[in-house]
């Protein structure tokens, strides 16, 4: 559950910066791809913070359930956001987001199912 909640820390903390004192280096699509990265990381930490032999007998349901988490946790970054000086909450952050969180979460499915049929 720690690196869960630090990850949620330091999307919080990343996302209260406003938007002037941002000095990230630019190129086309950056944002989404940061969005999706982070989220993926955090998706892999809710992951590890459900209890192993749930996750184990029930994949999908874990799968959904960290999904559908980092998606509300997005959906409050971005609200979040609207409030901080320079920055503005955006849709396709949230998309980015899900994807993430969702590839992630695929990665993971597909080596616990190798796990499993080779029992």
């Amino acid at each position: 559950m720690v690196p869960a909640l630090f990850l949620m820390g330091t999307i919080f903390f990343l996302s209260n910066i406003p938007g002037d004192q941002l000095n990230l280096p630019y190129f086309p699509g950056m944002d989404k791809i940061a969005h999706g990265g982070i989220y993926g990381l955090l998706a892999s930490a809710v992951l590890f913070a459900l209890q192993p032999r749930w996750r184990r007998n029930f994949p999908f349901k874990a799968i959904c359930l960290t999904v559908f988490f980092c998606i509300f946790y997005g959906i409050t970054d971005e609200f979040h956001q609207s409030f901080i000086p320079g920055r503005s909450p955006d849709i396709f952050d949230v998309f980015a987001d899900s994807i993430g969180a969702f590839l992630c979460s695929l990665f993971w499915w597909r080596f616990i199912w190798r796990d499993i049929k080779n029992r």
